[in-house]
């Protein structure tokens, strides 16, 4: 993308501010945020920012692009509070669509997530059946039905992006996200300062890690092609929580071992394994994830072995 005017709604958090950064290189990029999960200090200089619900009136959607990834993005927040929950995740994605279509934006790419799969070992199509367990999985859901709704009423382009077990570490954009940061961001913060990493059950749970860099390539892509549809984000491997642990200990040089505990979140909603089949958006922009999953572990890990090696001399 290039010359584009772009708003990112949910902009300074994790992967908001990541694809907010990226874009600013070469196009006029808004971002807006309501600073509950995400930061203003994530963004690069060349980011217009404002502080801004999705809920509010005259939002800045006089643009060319809708990046909207702004959400409430946890099963405990929607437990919390089932109707703010689906406030910020419909009503608020509603509101940023109509009110850029007003505007004559028609191109808009949007957050899905791949929950809705339940847990399954095997590779999972966009074109599977899906169900909903949790209030966060029936509030994007619910995203995708409206957007259908806008692609097939108002000829919008309108992609929605499932995405799979999303990490970049702390030196990037999720130290601000806390607990909610990805389970690899969490554990190697443990692991370097000598804490055993809390894994919920017998850490064999699997997960179909994806850098955040290629998430943003992913965004990016959808946008360019003007996709409509549903696509996957993910690698299409998995690695056990276990996995993730030993790998960490052996690029840190540590032996530090995990703390099994008891799962906080029922066993009927949890999702045990996730893996993407992303052969829909390969075939339809040429996306392929770029960082493999021992590269991303030493991305992540990178911070603490340099501030090792920095004290060392």
């Amino acid at each position: 993308m290039q010359d584009h005017r772009v708003l990112v709604t949910g902009g300074a958090g994790f992967i908001g501010s990541n694809l907010a950064n990226h874009l600013a290189t070469d196009n006029d990029v808004i971002a807006i945020d309501d600073c509950y999960l995400g930061t203003p200090a994530n963004l690069a200089e060349g980011v217009d920012f404002a502080e801004r619900s999705v809920l509010e009136d005259d939002l800045p959607t006089d643009v060319d692009v809708v990046f909207h990834l702004a959400a409430l993005s946890s099963y405990a927040m929607h437990e919390e509070d089932p109707t703010t929950g689906a406030r910020v995740n419909v009503e608020g994605f509603v509101n940023v669509v109509e009110q850029a279509r007003q505007d004559g934006c028609d191109t808009v790419v949007y957050a899905s997530t791949s929950s809705i799969y339940g847990s399954r070992t095997e590779p999972s199509p966009e074109d599977m059946p899906v169900s909903v367990n949790t209030g966060y999985e029936a509030s994007k859901l619910a995203r995708e039905r409206y957007g259908e709704y806008f692609a097939n009423h108002y000829d919008m382009s309108m992609a929605g992006m499932r995405f799979f077990s999303v990490y970049q570490g702390y030196d990037g954009a999720e130290e601000h996200k806390g607990e909610y940061a990805n389970v690899i961001a969490q554990f190697a913060d443990d692991v370097a300062s000598g804490r055993s990493p809390k894994l919920y059950g017998d850490g064999t749970q699997t997960r179909d890690f994806t850098h955040v860099s290629d998430i943003v390539r992913g965004l990016e892509l959808a946008a360019d092609h003007e996709l409509t549809g549903i696509y996957n984000l993910g690698t299409g491997e998995a690695y056990a929580f276990d996995t993730v642990v030993d790998l960490i200990n052996e690029e840190l040089g540590t032996d530090v071992d995990p703390e099994y505990v008891e799962n906080p979140i029922p066993e009927s909603v949890y999702v045990h394994d996730t893996c993407a089949d992303s052969s829909k958006i390969r075939e339809e922009t040429g996306w392929e994830p770029r960082i493999d999953f021992e590269e991303g572990v030493r991305r992540v890990c990178a911070p603490y072995t340099d501030e090792r090696e920095s004290a060392d001399d």
